[in-house]
């Protein structure tokens, strides 16, 4: 089995610094919000891979359907030698990648989290020991330097995430991904489409309330990591769609008039009865506004494809 490398860009306090600035600046605006990367420790992790395999959640069955059938000509489009993923985690959506690209040499995971790193090229090379894998712990919201691997590179962001970020963190995402390709580089982009509002709202407010739980998740991580007394029994969570945004919002209500404290913020938060907290936007795109935000980040759609029922596209595109 080949070694692995494992470069940190990030300093070691710099999950709990961007906890404590995410809840301080997110809990005293109005209207209220916490980002939904704070859903993800290890709870939430188990959580959203229950989600995963529920009727009502279908993006990730779409898209390893695309996966599964496109891999080949993804492959035969880039030529990839270096696949770069934003926001690895588990590593499990690129294993189909991996298998259908005959001339990779690298893999490059980016995730915040050290252990899901070491865990997936544990397992990665367990299984293909030729492979060179070289993880960044890193913000890939944040510009990155990319380890000297051989071109072509593949950029990989999957699973809808950039539907998390609002519309002026897309367009610097987008431009931070154009500055990091070169000629014959590409980017390989999952989108949730647009579809029935009823399909919509039921992904994400299942009927056995794992969702619930996992948006309910977010106060715990507060509670432990900043000693706040948030009780989750005190919120419903909400699921809507907004048709002019083109986006879920997944919220937080107060059933009741409450007061959190948060010590490692010396900061105490008041709810009124039936306040609402965002957490969470999940935005749904077109070929037509996925063509257009890559247009506006200097990169061109080279190819389209979609599941069997229309609900999720990958798209590949190329710097102009």
């Amino acid at each position: 089995m080949s070694p692995y490398e494992l470069t940190r860009t990030l300093p070691e306090d710099a999950t709990g610094a961007a906890l404590r600035a995410d809840v301080l600046h997110g809990l005293t605006q109005s209207p209220k919000s916490l980002p939904p990367k704070w859903f993800y420790d290890a709870r939430g992790s188990e959580l959203f891979e229950e989600i995963t395999a529920l009727d009502e959640y279908y993006p990730t069955r779409a898209e390893r359907e695309i996966l599964l059938a496109r891999a080949p000509e993804i492959a035969a489009a880039t030529g990839a030698r270096t696949l770069v993923e934003l926001g690895s985690g588990s590593s499990e959506k690129t294993r189909h990648l991996l298998d259908a690209l005959p001339l990779l040499h690298s893999y490059v995971p980016v995730d915040v989290s050290g252990s899901a790193l070491t865990g997936a090229a544990d397992t990665l090379l367990a299984e293909r020991p030729d492979l060179h894998v070289h993880a960044l712990i890193a913000d890939f919201t944040k510009e990155l330097t990319l380890p000297d691997t051989p071109g072509p590179r593949l950029v990989a962001f999957l699973g809808g995430t950039i539907g998390n970020l609002l519309p002026d963190e897309r367009a610097e995402f987008l431009a931070s991904v154009r500055a990091m390709l070169v000629p014959g580089d590409a980017l390989l982009l999952g989108t949730d489409l647009v579809k029935d509002e009823s399909v919509l709202v039921r992904a994400y407010d299942d009927a056995s309330g794992v969702t619930a739980a996992f948006n309910k998740n977010v106060l715990a991580v507060v509670d432990r990591e900043l000693g706040a007394d948030f009780d989750p029994a005190d919120f419903d969570h909400v699921a809507l769609w907004d048709s002019g945004q083109r986006w879920i919002e997944m919220r937080l209500r107060a059933r009741r008039d409450l007061t959190v404290k948060i010590p490692e913020l010396d900061l105490v938060v008041t709810f009124e009865a039936g306040e609402e907290m965002r957490t969470e936007v999940s935005a749904k795109f077109t070929q037509t506004t996925v063509r257009s935000e890559l247009a506006g980040a200097g990169m061109e759609l080279a190819h389209w494809w979609t599941d069997g029922a229309g609900r999720f596209a990958l798209s590949l595109a190329t710097a102009v």
